[in-house]
Parts: C-alpha cells; structure tokens; sequence
C-alpha cells in the first residue's frame, strides 16, 4: 500500500478507515480498505448540465423568427445584417425563457436592463460582449420590442428606454501604399488559383469593396471595357442589396482579364457552373473564408507584421484617396455609406498622418 505523499487518495481526502453506519437498533462499524473507499468515491457520477433549450422550439422564438423574417424581406435587409441580428436576438430568446418569460407582453424593463448588462459580463451563460457587439445586441432587441408593439403583440414598448451602451471611437487601420504593393506584388500567377488571387486582391484594393461583396459577384457585374468604349466598373451590391457603380483601376482590370481568360475557365471546369466571378478549387462560389485566407496569406509572404483583414485593404483604399487629394462625399459614395459622417473617421486618420508630417519637416514646428 502506497505511503506518505505518494497515496493517491490524498488528492481525494483523508478517508478513515473505520465507517460508523447508523442503524434502526444498533451502530455497525464497517471495515474499508483505502482502495475499496476511492472506488467508492469514484462511482459518484459527475453532475451533467442539462442542455440549453433551442431557441427556436420557444414560444417567445417563434415570435422572433417573423421578426426575422420581417426584417430580411419586407425590410430588405443583407443577409450577413439578419445572421447577425439571429444570433442576438435568439441570445436574448434563451435569457426570456430563464427568466419564465414566454411573450411579447410579458417582457419589462428590468428584464430589458438585466439582460443588457448580462451581454456584457457574460452572466447568462454566453460569451461576454464588447461594448460595440453589445451595442449591436441592444439595438436588434430594441427593434423586435417596437415590431411588437405595432404588430399589437405587447401594449407597449419596454425598450423605448434602453439604450446601447456607446462604443469607443475606433480608427480605421490602415497600411501604406507601399505595404500594400508588397502584398499584391507577392501573388505567383502561374496557377489558375493564383490568377484569381491576383484578381481579388487588386479588386479589393481597387474598389473598396467589402469581402462579402466581392464573392458575391458574378461575372454579369463587371464592365471591363477600355476607356475608349467606355469607363471600366464594377457593380456592387451592399448592406440592404444597395447597389453602387464603382470604377476600376488599369492593374485590376489587368488582373481581372487575365484571371477571365486564363485562370477562371479552368476552374469552373471542375464545378456544374456557376455565374459566379470569383471560384473556388471545386469550381464553386469562393466563400468569405477563403478570401481572407488567400489576403492572409499574401501579406505573411510580403512579410507584413500586423494583422491584415479584407477590411484593412478598404480602410486603405479609403485613406489612400482622401490623402491624395479626393473629396470626401466621392469617397462615401465609393465605399456605399450611407451617411458621410461614417466615411469622416477616415479624415481623422488623414489629419494625424498631416500633423505628422507637419511637425518631421517644419523647422519650426517643435518649436
């Protein structure tokens, strides 16, 4: 028998070896080796959680999925916006069911409030939140609360009260021209994978466009025609299907052309066809993951040390035109803002970069 520190029942607690067992007319002393107590100890199950219930079997679910459905087609939301808002709001459906809240009309705003903090220190029993994401929830559930009311589901709205927590102003990271030539210089072009790696790469950066905007294109969508047929574009269909004319640079198009005659027709020859632009090696739709792994990728080689993101190459495209000179509201309608004061942050960075300049060549700037 293993003594002294080495008894691996220390590590389960001291165990005596004599038990004194209660009897109806009489005390029994029961005699327990130590191996005979930790196999006793040992069948003592583990509890087991019970599982979370789906979101969609619940009634207060069931209320959210018209919801949902309002929003993708009477209200012609993008389909990445209403994934988004699933998630949130189904969150929000498991939290109410806890809470033995089963409808519209029972929903207050304690529970508005006591979830609006859970989102963000985690203490439903999901993820905690950022403030920005957290934001994003609060606003997905202040809107199913007002689609309630005017549906006559809930006598009023609960959350015309609640309001999102305000995220801190996040500056677009951007690279240098010259970062960026490394990344899309470092593309090999002699596989038809690689034409089309050199084609998404300088479409992006060239457009401005969103990822989830360029693998949805198709080959319709594009107008590579010289200047003296006509300015080379691009249509692209942003949050809310929105669509927007974008015009193309010489290098994409360059690059657009040879992946169409060389690199495409190979790919979609392993595929049932597709009038999609961009393929995979399957000859299928390219996925927003493979994208980014393909920018990814790129910049690794070209050896950049920040983290790069499609995004990144749209903050650069953005930034590289207002410091060369364009006009704001040009670059709002390039990027499909909505409002110019989303596309102003990008003159913050432009200002810093100036101050910078500023103060390295004047002489008498430090002073």
């Amino acid at each position: 028998m293993p003594t002294g520190t080495d008894d691996p029942t220390l590590r389960l607690g001291v165990v005596p070896e004599t038990v004194s067992l209660p009897s109806s007319s009489r005390s029994e002393t029961v005699k327990l080796g130590t191996i005979a107590a930790t196999q006793v100890l040992k069948t003592v199950p583990d509890p087991v959680p019970a599982p979370a219930p789906d979101p969609t079997s619940l009634p207060i679910g069931k209320h959210l999925a018209v919801y949902l459905q309002h929003l993708a087609v009477e209200r012609g939301m993008a389909k990445n916006t209403v994934s988004a808002y699933r998630r949130d709001l189904y969150r929000y459906a498991s939290y109410l069911h806890a809470q033995q809240v089963h409808a519209p009309d029972q929903v207050t705003l304690r529970h508005l409030t006591s979830f609006a903090q859970a989102v963000r220190d985690g203490a439903d029993g999901a993820a905690p939140l950022s403030a920005r994401s957290a934001a994003r929830t609060i606003v997905a559930v202040r809107g199913v609360h007002k689609f309630w009311e005017l549906e006559g589901l809930a006598p009023t709205n609960p959350a015309v009260d609640l309001h999102p927590p305000t995220p801190g102003r996040r500056l677009p990271k951007a690279i240098s021209v010259a970062e960026v030539t490394a990344i899309l210089d470092s593309v090999s072009i002699d596989t038809s994978a690689g034409l089309r790696d050199k084609a998404i790469l300088e479409f992006l950066y060239s457009t401005g466009a969103r990822i989830s905007e360029a693998v949805g294109l198709d080959v319709d969508d594009l107008h590579l025609e010289r200047p003296a047929e006509g300015p080379a574009v691009v249509r692209l269909f942003g949050k809310g299907s929105k669509e927007r004319i974008v015009p193309l640079g010489s290098y994409a198009i360059d690059a657009l052309n040879s992946y169409l005659v060389r690199g495409r027709p190979e790919l979609v020859s392993k595929g049932k066809g597709t009038a999609a632009l961009f393929l995979n090696q399957r000859g299928g739709r390219l996925s927003r993951q493979s994208a980014w792994t393909v920018l990814t990728k790129a910049a690794e080689r070209a050896g950049i040390e920040q983290d790069v993101s499609p995004h990144t190459l749209r903050h650069s495209f953005a930034t590289h035109l207002l410091e060369g000179g364009a006009d704001v509201r040009v670059v709002q309608e390039l990027l499909g803002h909505a409002s110019v004061t989303t596309t102003q942050v990008y003159t913050l960075v432009t200002a810093d970069t100036l101050r910078e300049i500023y103060a390295a060549a004047h002489p008498r700037a430090n002073l």
